[in-house]
């Protein structure tokens, strides 16, 4: 696509005056590269972009956080999280919190990292915070083997691992308003594209695979503005995504994990919509069956917002005392979230 091209395209964005169109990105560095290229304001305001349920700590139930509090504040145990997770309060407290009453919490940048310290400290007793889409299924579940190989015994996940399928289902099901998907570029690197051309047919509904760089995104959104009201699929994003996905990582997943139903916040229970280890790999699991309880902030709109149903600016708590600073919920607290990709880019 040439500079020209992109300009032109800009401009019949900006110029739109058809009927309005609700497109969804559900993918959490979606919604952060649209704030972050400014992309809201390049559109006319009958396109509407909408943050769907993409962010992994956004739809975490509070009942997984209460399991990893609860974890944490086991005397030789220490909980391994990823840093916006450490926010995100459960019913009575964060890990943060949590940690600051004294329980053993620990940061780190990748899975693998468990391993090592698993290794180097047998006496402690580490649970490693499995959280994510199908983008990160594969590496818990390498996590796992290389735990086996290793001959360790002092390492488990907590895991709360959720799909894409059956959520976007949810989302057409319960009132969404949807015309068209911006489809996840690294859930469908995985998974393979072919997963949401055949999501478009069964929905009748565009769904485009887009890759993360603003002028793909720009591409992707006239895409799908030109496929309302259609059943159409594009994959823009072919130097990455094919339509199989990667055979091995689903291989690898498919040793370790089984389908499962799955708590969302703000959705419920939806079913076939997660990932929990396979009943043979159970002694790697800390608990993660059975946490569906959820108990969202007072005045916390993040059940709306997460679907659709209201922008992170109408809450009544954005801005106010909900801030990246004083998060009340988890779609202000992640770096991915909606509500705190609103509140930095200073959308309306």
């Amino acid at each position: 696509m040439s500079v020209t091209d992109l300009k032109d395209i800009v401009k019949e964005l900006k110029e739109y005056d058809g009927e309005e169109v609700r497109l969804m990105e559900v993918c959490g560095t979606h919604t952060a590269a649209i704030s972050e290229n400014g992309i809201p304001s390049m559109l006319s305001p009958k396109i509407k972009l909408i943050s769907g349920p993409g962010c992994p700590v956004c739809v975490t139930v509070t009942a997984v956080i209460d399991r990893l509090v609860e974890l944490s504040l086991l005397p030789g145990t220490t909980v391994l999280t990823f840093g916006d997770l450490i926010r995100v309060k459960g019913s009575k407290m964060s890990l943060a919190d949590a940690k600051a009453e004294g329980a053993s919490v620990k940061m780190v940048y990748s899975p693998m990292e468990s391993v090592a310290l698993a290794k180097e400290d047998p006496d402690t007793q580490y649970v490693f915070a499995a959280i994510g889409f199908e983008t990160t299924t594969p590496v818990y579940a390498l996590l796992v083997e290389e735990a086996i190989k290793e001959g360790i015994k002092n390492l488990k996940l907590l895991t709360s691992l959720k799909t894409m399928p059956e959520v976007i289902r949810w989302v057409m099901a319960n009132g969404g308003g949807i015309d068209g998907f911006i489809a996840p570029g690294h859930v469908s690197a995985v998974t393979g594209g072919a997963l949401f051309k055949d999501l478009a047919n069964e929905l009748q509904i565009p769904f485009v695979v887009s890759g993360f760089e603003g002028k793909e995104l720009i591409f992707t959104i006239y895409s799908l503005v030109k496929l309302k009201g259609t059943s159409g699929y594009k994959n823009l994003y072919k130097n990455v995504v094919t339509e199989e996905g990667n055979i091995k990582a689903k291989e690898l997943v498919d040793k370790y994990f089984e389908v499962s139903d799955a708590s969302w916040r703000g959705m419920g229970k939806i079913p076939g919509s997660g990932m929990v280890l396979r009943k043979e790999y159970r002694d790697f699991d800390a608990g993660s069956i059975g946490l569906d309880e959820d108990h969202m902030p007072a005045g916390c709109c993040c059940d709306k917002v997460l679907v659709g149903k209201l922008q992170p600016n109408q809450c009544p708590l954005f801005g106010k005392s909900c801030t990246p600073d004083n998060a009340h919920g988890a779609c202000m607290v992640s770096t991915e979230g909606s509500c705190y990709n609103y509140f930095i880019s200073g959308r309306r």
